[in-house]
């Protein structure tokens, strides 16, 4: 298959644009990281009109997908954690062509995995696991239980991930086997709430009560890349934060995880008056 798609990737690798070409493998009998298909070719870009461009081939009933991805794109994935496939793209995939060693150098710092990039990650994770967590016991005390078990299933894998990430470690597809040996107690959680035979309603119960706990015992280093950044002015509305280049990676989850550090007392509501008689604008600043 190499030999067919080399006129493909040669004509990629000798655009100057081009930084970096991986090609990947379907493995038998591995977990399913290229869609079905045969091969990957990954193309990373510096600049493009697309963040991603894909084209699929077929060749003696064999099937291969190019992925032209712009470098910030690659970058985001990394940060952001919503493309599970890629990291095990970087590490597995051969290199096919290497501009100035980037993905050389880019697999050694996935390797290395800076403390402050795993800050960022933390608090990511963090944002979303106190999204699903607060979402998930709104619905359990409306009585929406298959609902609620959704949202605590989604809030104990970001729970996994960040304590994966807090070990050192970027979370990979297969979440669960690195907690079961970096955390068991979340990983005997998750087993009980999808295992147990006690009826839901009674393991929902058990769960918002470990989970409170495990949450509260993360908000410090859950919530340092943030408070960090609050910590660089007297005090923010929301709309400062959605622009601020590094508050924005919490868009999404913003107005839960502020209101969450307003209840732990971690952050605190500043009042001023606005142009309407008994309205007041809202601000919020580190304590």
């Amino acid at each position: 298959m190499e030999d067919i798609l080399r006129p493909i990737y040669q004509e990629r690798a000798s655009h100057p644009n081009t930084i970096g070409v991986l090609m990947i493998d379907k493995k038998q009998k591995a977990i399913e990281t290229t869609d079905t298909f045969d091969v990957i070719l990954l193309i990373i870009v510096k600049e493009s009109d697309q963040p991603v461009f894909i084209k699929h081939y077929t060749y003696n009933n064999k099937k291969a997908a190019m992925h032209i991805v712009k470098e910030q794109q690659l970058k985001d994935w990394l940060l952001l954690g919503n493309n599970k496939k890629i990291l095990s793209w970087l590490y597995n995939g051969k290199i096919i062509f290497d501009r100035n060693d980037y993905i050389t150098n880019l697999k050694l710092e996935l390797r290395e995995f800076p403390f402050y990039g795993r800050k960022i990650k933390m608090g990511i994770e963090f944002s979303r696991l106190i999204r699903r967590y607060s979402d998930g016991k709104a619905l359990f005390d409306n009585f929406h239980y298959l609902d609620a078990y959704n949202h605590v299933v989604h809030s104990l894998h970001h729970l996994a991930r960040l304590a994966v990430i807090e070990s050192g470690f970027h979370p990979e597809v297969t979440v669960w086997n690195q907690v079961k040996q970096i955390e068991p107690e979340i990983y005997k959680l998750y087993e009980e709430l999808v295992s147990s035979e006690e009826n839901l309603k009674k393991r929902l119960e058990l769960l918002f009560l470990a989970s409170e706990f495990l949450i509260h015992s993360r908000i410090q280093i859950g919530s340092a890349h943030f408070l960090e950044n609050l910590q660089t002015k007297e005090f923010w509305s929301i709309a400062e934060m959605l622009e601020h280049p590094e508050l924005s990676y919490y868009s999404i989850d913003l107005g839960i995880l502020l209101e969450y550090l307003v209840e732990k007392k971690i952050i605190h509501v500043i009042t001023k008056e606005a142009k309407g008689q008994g309205i007041y604008h809202r601000y919020y600043a580190a304590e």
